[in-house]
């Protein structure tokens, strides 16, 4: 999720014929949804839009901060941003690489509440959910054979995201997608962007460019970003996923994810959580 300091006009709530709640406000787009009686719901519903009126403005007014490796940040999500970067650190990241986690974590926050037994809030992919005890929600994966994930109550997973050279962000590495699984949104949005960057090897026929070229105000600054990547050959595949997936049983050793699965061209790898479910997908 790219943010500028132009501000768009205000945000929109507004439900799906399906009842689902629609929030938007420029960069912004989040599908929401709560589970309960009636009035319950349309409570969570009014939190949810009331907290994300204001959510784009705060994050804009602090876009230097947000974009830099060690500037303090003060409001809530920014907060949630910073935290979820900082275990990845020593290595170059800023909270902008847990931007749209955050948002989905905050808006989720807001819908939760008496009479919700569970509910999620869907940020371009990145999505946050909440369980009640005994609750349970099934979600759906861009990615096949994972095409989707059920997250339990009883599981330590609260966050889904996606990251990739093919996606909304830039990447420094050559995954065409890379799904983890986290406490948060957040964390899993910041772990995303770590592992697809891993995802990578030497190629002369890869192709990047400096970030700052292809967006002026990017955080990544002058860093080579991918723009296109030929056909590889199966062991150039092997080699770049299997640099991704030691980057991830790393992190699930460290409890920073619990499940991951990286894919590039057609191929796939995958630890913890996201190897389960690859296991049924196949079995």
């Amino acid at each position: 999720m790219a943010l500028t300091s132009f501000r768009p006009p205000q945000a929109t709530a507004a439900l799906l014929p399906d009842g689902r709640l629609h929030l938007h406000h420029g960069p912004i787009d989040i599908v929401a949804e709560a589970f309960g009686a009636p009035p319950a719901i349309r409570a969570a519903h009014a939190r949810a839009a009331a907290r994300f009126a204001g959510i784009l403005d705060d994050l804009v007014a602090e876009l230097p901060a947000l974009r830099s490796q060690s500037a303090e940040v003060a409001g809530t999500v920014a907060r949630r941003m910073a935290a979820a970067v900082a275990p990845f650190r020593p290595a170059f990241i800023t909270p902008m690489a847990a931007v749209a986690g955050a948002v989905a974590d905050e808006v989720l926050a807001a819908l939760a509440g008496p009479g919700i037994s569970r509910a999620y809030a869907n940020n371009g992919g990145d999505i946050a959910l909440w369980l009640g005890p005994g609750e349970s929600l099934t979600c759906a994966l861009a990615a096949s054979p994972l095409d989707r994930v059920t997250v339990r109550a009883a599981d330590p997973v609260r966050g889904i995201a996606t990251s990739g050279w093919r996606g909304r962000s830039f990447s420094l590495g050559i995954a065409d997608a890379v799904t983890v699984l986290a406490r948060t949104a957040a964390m899993a949005d910041a772990a995303a962007t770590m592992l697809a960057n891993a995802v990578d090897l030497g190629h002369p026929g890869i192709q990047r460019r400096p970030a700052r070229d292809v967006q002026c105000d990017s955080d990544l600054g002058d860093r080579l970003v991918t723009v296109a990547v030929p056909q590889l050959a199966p062991d150039e595949r092997a080699e770049a996923l299997a640099a991704g997936l030691r980057a991830a049983e790393a992190f699930r050793a460290r409890g920073l994810i619990e499940g991951a699965a990286l894919f590039l061209q057609g191929e796939m790898q995958a630890t913890g959580a996201l190897a389960l479910v690859k296991g049924e997908a196949s079995g």
